[in-house]
């Protein structure tokens, strides 16, 4: 365990897997292998190690903070003189394309349902929020699309507002990874959650307004803790890569996709396509966007190129 060193990661701790799986303590495994091959992505891997490993004493801290946001909740209700409410706890997953973000995601959120008081475990990702193709190609964002501008700020920011205040029913707009687009008329609705799980590529950035003004509230004011999953960008470019290919072989033979005109290109070639997107679109918005904000998070995991977690940040001050 050292301070991470240099200037810009000063306020974290640092972990190696060993050191971090040492913090596990108790907490128990809830989770088997067939729970997790339901949970694996399209290229990343979860195993029972790193379940014990890194999950575990991870479940375990949010746990520790879960129930210490609960008691401070109930000390403002009880000085306000009202009800004690049960406003739901809300986790920040940030990182890049390709990191890996959904299949943590899931598994975080499995662990944390199987906590000993079995909470109710939502979990949101930003891509719903992503202005339909419609609005994109008319404001000439179609190329842009994942960075800060391409998304309705506005109404995710109205949807973890209202999840805070403790509303009992929340709707949230509805992505289609295969169609590329927002589903018309169809809402993901989160009622009577203790935990969300709010994941998207910029969910710990600033931002600016028009004319360069910071905004006076952002996503972030409204985690009650926040992760940022980490790995070189050489990495995950490869794992974008990797991905990229095995949809080509497979969900993009589909005349409903709308990456179909990628369908008949060779390895070769669909290599190609995949890094010119990479070049192009999703490592610029890593190097502008998204790494810009991880020292924001509370913890950040730091992926080896197997998909592995070697190391834990754990964010001091």
């Amino acid at each position: 365990m050292n301070p991470t060193t240099g200037t810009e990661f000063s306020a974290y701790v640092t972990f190696d897997r060993e050191e971090w799986a040492a913090l596990r303590a108790s907490t128990p495994l809830t989770l088997s292998e067939t729970d997790l091959s339901a949970l694996r992505g399209v290229v990343e891997q979860v195993s029972i190690d790193d379940v014990v490993q890194v999950f575990l004493p991870l479940s375990r801290l949010l746990n520790l903070h879960f129930r210490s946001a609960r008691a401070l909740s109930g000390v403002k209700d009880e000085f306000l003189g009202r009800l004690v409410g049960r406003r739901p706890y809300v986790i920040g997953i940030a990182g890049s394309v390709a990191v890996g973000k959904s299949t943590f995601a899931r598994t975080l959120q499995a662990l944390l349902a199987r906590w000993p008081d079995h909470p109710s475990v939502a979990l949101v990702t930003t891509d719903g929020f992503l202005y339909p193709n419609a609005t994109l190609l008319e404001r000439g964002l179609m190329k842009r699309k994942g960075f800060p501008e391409s998304y309705d700020r506005r109404r995710m920011i109205e949807f973890l507002a209202d999840i805070k205040a403790g509303k009992s029913h929340v709707e949230a707009p509805v992505y289609s990874h295969q169609g590329y687009d927002i589903v018309p008329g169809e809402r993901a609705i989160v009622e009577n959650a203790d935990i969300v799980i709010f994941e998207g590529l910029n969910v710990l950035q600033t931002g600016t307004l028009e004319g360069g003004r910071s905004p006076s509230i952002i996503v972030s004011d409204f985690f009650d803790f926040s992760l940022y999953l980490d790995a070189d960008e050489d990495f995950i470019k490869r794992w974008y890569v990797q991905r990229f290919l095995r949809l080509q072989r497979t969900v993009f033979q589909n005349p409903t996709s709308y990456f179909h005109h990628y369908k008949d290109l060779d390895e070769a070639q669909a290599r190609e396509v995949a890094l010119g997107i990479w070049r192009d679109i999703n490592g610029l918005n890593l190097r502008e966007n998204i790494l810009p904000s991880r020292e924001r998070a509370n913890v950040v995991l730091r992926k080896r190129d197997d998909h592995s977690i070697g190391e834990v940040w754990l964010r001091q001050i």
